[in-house]
């Protein structure tokens, strides 16, 4: 499985790849094999001693929270500069959804996103429009990338193993907006996702001219993000 996900990112050597908790270091060194400058980030001491001790001097290693506020942690971003970088991880699930989302909104050097998350939180990536799983997560990460699934990963590659299924997902960037227009539309779809069960002039107010196409009794779950950008630019 883990050379699944270092074979989906595609990597070269020489290339800047961030991992987000390394654990005992075995995708690391999967990724110093192929040649890879690895930036490592690890909250626990006692692992980021152990990677220490095994790897040394031939990874960046960064102890501490990657995250900060839910953005990425400003030492980390420093240190993978503005040169074209990758993530490839087994993500931690408490930070899966809110790390994807701000590398794809505020850090447009990271061009790609490999990662092993829970199968939820992937399901919830690919949905689509009008579907249950279609959200604030499925809607801010296809607006700015192309998301697959490489493969599920069942609990018996983990140890020890947990109680859910995991998937390993590509996210390949395919487009950027400034990192004001991300957090602006960001909060608009989660304000009308709050409510995804009441109808737009609902929510909104029924004097709110609507883009053509928009029904005043439609839901948010049954928009686009094409629909949902004019709905937000028309209320901007």
């Amino acid at each position: 499985m883990l050379t699944k996900l270092v074979d989906a990112a595609d990597l070269s050597p020489g290339d800047v790849v961030l991992e987000v908790g390394p654990g005992t270091g075995t995708m690391t060194e999967e990724l110093l094999e192929r040649g890879c400058r690895v930036v490592a980030c690890e909250l626990d001491h006692g692992l980021a001693d152990l990677i220490e001790d095994r790897l040394g001097d031939s990874i960046q290693l960064i102890r501490g929270d990657c995250l900060h506020k839910r953005h990425l942690n400003e030492e980390v971003a420093s240190v993978l500069g503005d040169q074209p970088w990758k993530l490839v991880s087994n993500l931690p699930y408490q930070i899966a959804s809110p790390l994807i989302v701000d590398l794809l909104a505020n850090h447009p050097s990271c061009i790609g996103e490999f990662v092993t998350i829970q199968l939820e939180v992937a399901q919830r990536l690919m949905a689509k429009v009008n579907s249950s799983a279609w959200g604030v997560l499925s809607i801010l990460t296809q607006r700015l990338a192309e998301v697959s699934m490489i493969a599920k990963v069942p609990p018996t590659c983990f140890w020890p193993p947990p109680k859910i299924t995991s998937a390993c997902v590509s996210i390949v960037r395919c487009s950027h907006f400034p990192p004001e227009e991300s957090a602006s539309f960001a909060t608009f779809v989660t304000q009308l996702f709050t409510k995804r069960r009441k109808q737009l002039g609902a929510i909104l107010g029924r004097d709110l001219q609507l883009p053509d196409g928009i029904s005043p009794s439609a839901r948010p779950s049954t928009l686009t993000i094409e629909q949902l950008e004019e709905l937000w630019k028309q209320c901007s």
